[in-house]
């Protein structure tokens, strides 16, 4: 009975409660399809992405440096340290490398909201959203959120998602688990009488009055996720989902686990069946006040692997010609170790974009000195400028995606603008 009358409920409140069904069918979507990597807790680029030796009379900031130099992937310099080399090397043509940028913070809250939002304040929805308000209208889940960071501000909803058996539950809520193998959990008697109250419901919600736009926007939600064509295309995501013996299983070590190859699997499935545009996949672990070394090198190397496999699942399953990728964090981490062998809170991060067949790949943009301070740039040139340029921060990054990826001037972006900031010519 619980389980009847959680479907039943599903049916009569659908998307004006928060829970959300299918907006409407999977539409024929062929544009950009977006992955946005959430290293949540600060990493450290001075081991990736952005590397530091030691300086003669400063506390040593990295234990890699002792024994081994900087290493260079065509134009991008990476640290020896983890499993970078193996990513660098099999990406740097297809990546964009942004070190310097100030979150303006050593919070995790004000980090994370700044870093994925553009603004340090909460308020501004993540571009994870604007990228499906403006082009998932119609899709069933247009935004999927596996974690972190996912703030819409209005402009769209986001599908939480972190289990594959959610998606088969949901899509077919008259099979017991979901699943064809099994009975029907409901006599066809019984669904019939669920069926009908659908319709019932459909019915009663198009013909009340006077709604308050809230009320109706939600209405239209409701009716969308109810028709033959809406559950049909979240139907064919449960579909494409293989058993469970062939899903990606949790990783872990130490205190640590990671089901971010689950989380890129389940997203490049989604664009597939064109259900979905954009995705936050979500890795945690990464404030290692403590035993950084050890920490940082197994979800550095994790978080790599897991892109890794991203890329080559989206090729196996033919939409990595269309994805862009864009991996980032909190902040960075100190510049020395403290008393635990751990480092702490840092307010200079990087960013990394990632697209296939592009010209503004194997390239480095934004500059920090030996010690890992951001440097100024000239906002036209990109170079350094120490007298008359900018520091980089997360607004600036954002504004850039915003303008690239089209939807600068869409009604959620002019909502949300990034006034008195400049244009980083970051995709030219």
């Amino acid at each position: 009975m619980q389980r009847r009358s959680f479907v039943k409920g599903l049916l009569a409140v659908g998307a004006a409660s928060g829970f959300r069904l299918p907006l409407a069918s999977a539409a024929n979507y062929q544009g950009k399809l977006y992955v946005f990597v959430q290293a949540d807790g600060g990493w450290d680029p001075t081991s990736f992405c952005d590397p530091k030796t030691n300086t003669a009379g400063e506390p040593v900031i990295n234990h890699w440096a002792g024994k081994d130099d900087i290493r260079q992937a065509g134009n991008i310099r990476y640290a020896p340290f983890a499993n970078n080399q193996t990513f660098f090397d099999k990406y740097y043509q297809r990546m964009l490398v942004v070190n310097g940028v100030d979150a303006q913070t050593n919070s995790h809250s004000a980090g994370i909201v700044h870093n994925w939002s553009g603004r340090i304040s909460e308020g501004y929805p993540t571009t994870t959203a604007l990228l499906a308000a403006s082009h998932g209208v119609g899709l069933s889940m247009p935004y999927l959120s596996f974690g972190g960071f996912s703030n819409t501000a209005g402009v769209a909803v986001f599908t939480r998602l972190r289990s594959a058996r959610d998606i088969r539950n949901i899509a077919r809520p008259d099979l017991y688990k979901g699943d064809p193998e099994y009975y029907p959990y409901f006599p066809k008697e019984d669904w019939e009488i669920l069926q009908r109250h659908r319709e019932e419901t459909l019915v009663r919600v198009a013909s009340a009055p006077n709604l308050l736009p809230r009320a109706a926007r939600n209405r239209e939600l409701f009716s969308a996720s109810l028709t033959q064509d809406a559950t049909e295309g979240l139907r064919a995501y449960a579909d494409m989902i293989p058993p469970e013996d062939e899903l990606k299983e949790t990783e872990g070590a130490f205190d640590h686990r990671s089901d971010l190859k689950l989380q890129a699997q389940l997203a490049v499935l989604a664009f597939k069946a064109r259900v979905a545009v954009s995705a936050d996949l979500y890795l945690g672990g990464f404030d290692t006040h403590s035993k950084h070394d050890r920490d940082h090198s197994w979800l550095l190397a994790n978080l790599t692997d897991s892109v890794d496999f991203l890329w080559d699942y989206a090729e196996l399953h033919g939409v990595a010609d269309r994805m862009v990728v864009v991996m980032g964090s909190d902040f960075g981490r100190t510049n020395h170790y403290n008393a635990g062998g751990g480092k702490d809170h840092w307010p200079i991060g990087s960013f990394i974009v990632m697209e296939k067949h592009k010209s503004w790949t194997n390239r480095v943009v934004g500059e920090t000195d030996e010690l890992h301070f951001a440097r100024k740039i000239n906002p036209r040139t990109l170079q350094r400028d120490d007298a008359s340029g900018t520091l980089i921060y997360p607004k600036h990054i954002h504004k850039a995606l915003r303008r690239y990826l089209g939807i600068e001037n869409t009604s959620g972006s002019l909502r949300f603008p990034f006034h008195n900031t400049e244009d980083l010519a970051l995709f030219t």
